[in-house]
């Protein structure tokens, strides 16, 4: 039985996730292609106020196409979007002042000097927060004077960062923002992340492959695989219900052992490694017994399970 049939359910169908607060994000048969290559298929995601989701999938999942498609940066070639409750069409409007995006790249007006630039940007927002902004340019050590293009890329990502936090929005969207930041502005990022959410309604979508963040943000995991969300799933619940087993004994495997509701397995020298959705002791003490082996169950990390199931 494949790994997407056990895991896949839909989004709503969690304890975490409360049914009754309208979705920040509604998508339904979500279709987008480059030349030949279909990326998104059918892809249904409905995303709730009041929680950061990880977005996971491997390279060239279609991660960044998903989110410039749920911001009207990218036409669709199929499907719908609602976002806070109207169809997203395309950019512009009142909704746009509720939205901070952080790009993989940040490139734009490389002559503007930094504070300039903030000014030029707070213009297009209603609540844009001029101390938040100035605070984070000088505990980031951003020079406002410094054109942009003089910036390392590590300092472009800190500006898009504070681009998006400032204008205080109700979704933000943040597309590998740590890739270039070093761990120590990282953990200043992340600070600043779960400061923005401990204000009531406020919504991440947060694409990144440093599980540790997400799990600092104890984030709603979604994994994007073969074009579609195939689950979004409270982290504590993946915690609590995907166990990783491990049978030892001398001498190896010729062939893995077969356990129902295991996942993935690979054997390798005098181990077999299984991950298991909701795994039956009674089950997992037989198999030991019938294969003559050791038995180890262990609480794999995120990091394990993305591998595993990404």
């Amino acid at each position: 039985m494949s790994a997407s049939h056990l895991v896949t359910e839909p989004l709503g169908t969690m304890p975490a996730l409360d049914a009754a607060t309208q979705p920040v994000l509604q998508v339904r048969g979500l279709e987008k292609s480059f030349k030949k290559r279909q990326v998104l298929r059918a892809l249904d995601w409905s995303v709730p106020a009041g929680r950061v989701i990880g977005l996971l999938g491997r390279n060239g999942a279609g991660k960044t196409t998903l989110l410039r498609c749920l911001l009207g940066l990218s036409p669709i070639d199929g499907g719908s979007i609602d976002l806070f409750g109207q169809p997203m069409i395309e950019p512009g409007g009142e909704r746009m002042h509720r939205i901070g995006f952080v790009p993989q790249t940040f490139d734009l007006f490389p002559w503007m000097k930094v504070g300039a630039y903030l000014d030029f940007t707070a213009a297009f927002y209603a609540r844009w927060n001029t101390g938040l902004a100035a605070r984070l340019l000088a505990d980031w050590e951003l020079d406002a004077k410094q054109k942009i293009g003089e910036l390392s890329q590590g300092q472009r990502q800190k500006l898009a960062i504070v681009r998006a936090i400032a204008p205080d929005p109700d979704l933000l969207v943040l597309d590998e923002p740590v890739a270039s930041l070093d761990p120590q502005a990282r953990r200043a990022f992340m600070a600043e992340l779960l400061a923005l959410m401990r204000a009531p309604g406020k919504t991440v979508i947060f694409s990144t492959h440093i599980t540790a963040d997400l799990e600092r943000a104890d984030a709603d995991i979604a994994l994007l695989r073969d074009g579609s969300i195939q689950f979004t799933r409270p982290l504590a619940d993946l915690r609590e219900r995907f166990k990783r087993v491990v049978l030892h004994r001398a001498g190896g495997w010729p062939h893995p052992p077969v356990l129902a509701g295991a996942l993935k397995t690979h054997v390798q020298d005098e181990q077999a490694v299984l991950l298991v959705e909701d795994p039956v002791m009674d089950s997992l003490h037989a198999l030991a017994a019938r294969e003559n082996a050791g038995l180890r169950i262990e609480t794999p990390t995120l990091e394990d399970l993305f591998v595993e199931l990404a």
